[in-house]
């Protein structure tokens, strides 16, 4: 007669002993115990082979944010290029004044901006870009303003006296970007 242990372990039918020693699974728990946490982590890592819908929309959120809090401040720095880019313009204008100074001791060789690309190819009279919108230029005196594609205003005049000013222009309703508070610069 069997006992009691025995009739469990030969519940399934056959002989019990060599079925539960024959399995990998009873090898590995009587030879390493119960499979460990990192065990059954990898195990499943290597099951998947893809992601799913709910991480891809988390990436996508995440990117979106991201692309949200960009945005503005490149659009920002590109008000602030545009500006500095008529900046640049008005001092090139000045040094046209001064060189038409050297040549002619006045400046009234340059009476518009017409004249001014005459002596000064890469200056600007019209587009959407930078441009020249007024240049006078007298005996003693000049006075020459840029307007911006930010539509910002910025002039350099110079007095008879010779004291050279720096102004800038901000349009009602439209973003400073270059021109300080003051409206000197």
């Amino acid at each position: 007669m069997e006992s009691g242990a025995s009739r469990v372990a030969t519940a399934g039918g056959g002989n019990g002993t060599e079925d539960l020693a024959g399995s990998s699974q009873a090898q590995r728990s009587l030879q390493e115990g119960p499979p460990t946490m990192l065990h059954k982590l990898r195990q499943r890592a290597q099951d998947e082979k893809g992601f799913t819908l709910i991480e891809l929309l988390v990436v996508i959120l995440i990117i979106g944010i991201l692309a949200a809090i960009a945005l503005p401040a490149f659009l920002n720095q590109r008000g602030k290029a545009q500006d500095t880019e008529a900046k640049s313009m008005a001092r090139t204008a000045q040094t046209t004044f001064e060189s038409e100074y050297a040549d002619a001791q006045s400046y009234a060789g340059i009476p518009d901006p017409a004249a001014l690309k005459a002596l000064e190819p890469s200056i600007e009279v019209a587009g959407t870009k930078a441009h020249v919108t007024a240049a006078v230029g007298t005996a003693t005196d000049w006075t020459v303003t840029v307007t911006s594609a930010t539509n910002n205003t910025y002039t350099i005049a110079k007095s008879a006296a010779g004291v050279v000013t720096r102004s800038c222009v901000v349009p009602n309703g439209a973003k400073r970007y270059g021109c300080p508070t003051g409206g000197n610069w």
